[in-house]
């Protein structure tokens, strides 16, 4: 059953530059129990819709819908609250994330007392922290995140999340900031939340590595939209859009996958080039393949959405159209 749906989302920011198109039409599903997760360079937009469908950023256009509803967040307060506890946020800095004047036990249980939701405090942060992998949980109770390490911050943050028993947890790059020898643990608590509590979960992440270890499905953003969505193996083993060939070449991982380097920089969100966002920086289009193929002139003028390949595999490339 489809637990999220993000229909025709654009977030645009007006700046000196010109209007900067951070989301630009984003179709986008998450199911009930499954990890999806978002990849894509940084300043490709990632964040912006990780933020849009928590509701801390206003879409000018589009719908995000949880659980069959749409979510409007102007004028309705009960709702959107209501929204809010189902809906968690894992930020990427768990030190920034957490009030440094308030102990373990108060950011954990500040939730509950936001969401009305105070019945049983104690023994509620306590399950908390212990299924977040801090026990005995009482130890923490009177600490302050000063006194714990990154990795245990992180799971504080985790723990603030769950506690609320939320359907759906968005993570922003949950593991970037932490030492290497930490985000492998950090990675297998939250499959482990998943397995055991039924929680789905949408994690931006620029690392196809951290996707190929955690993620059912993958869905890569370029320019403010998605260019290819499928099952975590089919992206990660058979990638169809050059974008996502490109990304996936420096993963270790990858050893089946070309290495390509990529000419130049991301263009200016405020400025898109017309036709497919990418074809300035394809390899496909720069070597002249585009032109054999007889596409380089849809290359340049036409923006192409996604089209299914196979199964539940789609991809915007005009070489695979």
């Amino acid at each position: 059953m489809t637990l999220l749906e993000v229909e025709g989302l654009c977030v645009r920011f007006p700046t000196r530059r010109g209007l900067v198109r951070a989301v630009d039409g984003v179709d986008l599903t998450v199911e009930e129990g499954e990890v999806l997760a978002l990849v894509g360079e940084s300043g490709c937009g990632k964040t912006t819709l990780a933020r849009t469908i928590v509701g801390l950023e206003r879409a000018q256009e589009g719908t995000v819908r949880f659980e069959g509803k749409e979510v409007r967040g102007r004028g309705r307060a009960r709702p959107m609250r209501d929204y809010r506890r189902r809906v968690q946020m894992v930020f990427q800095d768990p030190t920034g994330a957490l009030n440094p004047r308030q102990t373990i036990y108060e950011a954990v249980a500040e939730g509950l007392r936001v969401h009305h939701m105070g019945q049983d405090e104690e023994r509620r942060v306590a399950d908390a922290l212990s299924r977040s992998g801090l026990r005995p949980p009482e130890r923490f109770f009177t600490r302050y995140p000063h006194e714990v390490s990154g990795g245990q911050r992180q799971r504080v943050v985790i723990a603030g999340a769950m506690v609320l028993e939320p359907r759906l947890l968005v993570a922003d790059e949950p593991v970037s900031s932490l030492d290497a020898s930490v985000r492998g643990e950090i990675l297998g608590l939250m499959r482990n939340l998943v397995d055991t509590t039924g929680v789905a979960m949408l994690v931006v992440t620029h690392d196809l590595g951290l996707a190929w270890n955690i993620a059912e499905r993958v869905a890569v953003m370029y320019l403010g939209r998605i260019v290819e969505v499928g099952r975590a193996e089919e992206v990660l083993q058979s990638p169809q859009h050059p974008y996502t060939q490109a990304l996936l070449s420096v993963v270790p991982e990858a050893k089946h996958v070309e290495q390509q380097i990529l000419q130049g920089e991301t263009p200016d969100p405020a400025a898109i080039p017309p036709g497919c966002r990418f074809h300035p920086r394809c390899p496909l289009y720069q070597s002249g393949d585009a032109e054999e193929l007889g596409i380089a002139q849809q290359c340049r003028t036409v923006d192409l959405g996604l089209a299914p390949i196979a199964n539940d595999h789609v991809v915007a490339c005009h070489a695979r159209a």
